[in-house]
């Protein structure tokens, strides 16, 4: 398993060479960042993001800011709107159900520049990028399925049973839990994966009522996919003395040793890149970037407070199925491309 320090380099490395660097930074207008469900705060998605936004504002001299809203759902379109009529030359945003509404707004701002993740929005002023979730998600179902039935391993109990907890019901979210499902189902056929939605992503009481459900049902390894409302699905793990499993950055040390590993994508390393390539006037307009496991933009992260607890022949299969998924001896099902499989209806 790759750290993470040298993921973020390698997917940095990609990133350049698709937009160029910016050794020269123009007077350049200022940057919107509009943050998605759950807000700042979440310790995921949003947060990693805001990172690589931080960097970037510094390193590239832009001026931008974050912009947040509670309808950030229902008021996509007014949203985008007021980030454009406040004359910000180029918008990220973080939230996937800006996809359609953006459509229609870019096309009404030519002069602006929009960045939208999590999938491919077609315009000459629309730069898209595309995480491949699905693949580090399947390594995290490859190391729940087989941790869950090792009870050799401190938490484990006798039941092949994890879980998964989504934000929402939909396609982006899906993406992840499919992945995990494949990737358990793959290790262990036998192996039960309960899968619930929150219906949030900024609840953490939410998702510790439901993790400890789960828990009750003999889960011992739940991945959460569910933003700041995924820090109560790693409470009721350490309250429980089984595992979660984080995502979207490193959240590991949350809850050392009973946060089992996390599947990290490198969202701030994207938003990034993206703005320094805007500060040299090589923003990719049109095109669409992807980062997976090739890219080194996804993986597990580094483990640093559990990989000791698991035996070496676990964390071998682990590191067989991600070369199994490089080669392209197993092609791991993309919900957001293929629709939903058959284990998922």
């Amino acid at each position: 398993m790759m750290k993470t320090t040298s993921m973020a380099l390698a997917a940095t490395m990609v990133l350049a060479s698709v937009l160029g660097t910016a050794n020269a930074y123009a007077e350049d207008k200022p940057v919107a960042l509009i943050v998605s469900q759950g807000g700042l705060g979440d310790q995921s998605y949003n947060d990693l993001a805001y990172t690589g936004f931080e960097r970037a504002l510094k390193d590239a001299g832009l001026e931008g800011k974050p912009v947040e809203s509670k309808e950030v759902v229902s008021q996509a379109t007014e949203i985008l709107r007021r980030a454009s009529d406040a004359d910000f030359g180029l918008i990220v945003d973080l939230e996937y159900a800006h996809g359609e509404p953006m459509l229609e707004v870019a096309k009404d701002y030519p002069d602006t520049k929009y960045v939208i993740l999590n999938q491919v929005r077609e315009g000459a002023n629309i730069a898209s990028v595309l995480f491949q979730e699905q693949e580090g998600s399947y390594l995290a179902g490859t190391l729940a399925a087989l941790v869950t039935t090792d009870t050799s391993i401190k938490g484990i109990n006798d039941k092949p049973v994890i879980g998964v907890i989504g934000g929402t019901k939909s396609a982006g979210i899906d993406k992840f839990i499919a992945g995990f499902i494949q990737g358990a189902k793959a290790a262990n056929p036998d192996v039960v994966v309960k899968v619930a939605y929150s219906n949030t992503f900024g609840d953490p009481a939410v998702g510790l009522q439901m993790a400890k459900a789960m828990i009750e049902e003999g889960a011992d390894v739940i991945y959460h996919v569910a933003g700041g409302t995924g820090m109560g699905v790693i409470q009721a793990a350490k309250e429980a003395g089984v595992y979660a499993i984080g995502v979207d950055t490193d959240q590991d040390g949350i809850a050392p040793g009973n946060v089992l590993t996390s599947m990290v994508k490198h969202t701030d390393i994207a938003v990034e890149t993206v703005m320094k390539g805007y500060a040299a006037d090589k923003f990719p307009g049109g095109q669409t970037i992807s980062l997976g496991l090739k890219e080194n933009g996804v993986g597990l992260s580094e483990m640093k407070y559990t990989k000791e607890l698991i035996p070496a022949a676990i964390l071998e299969k682990v590191e067989t199925a991600k070369q199994d998924i490089l080669s392209g001896k197993v092609k791991v099902w993309n919900v957001v491309d293929q629709g939903y499989p058959d284990f998922m209806k």
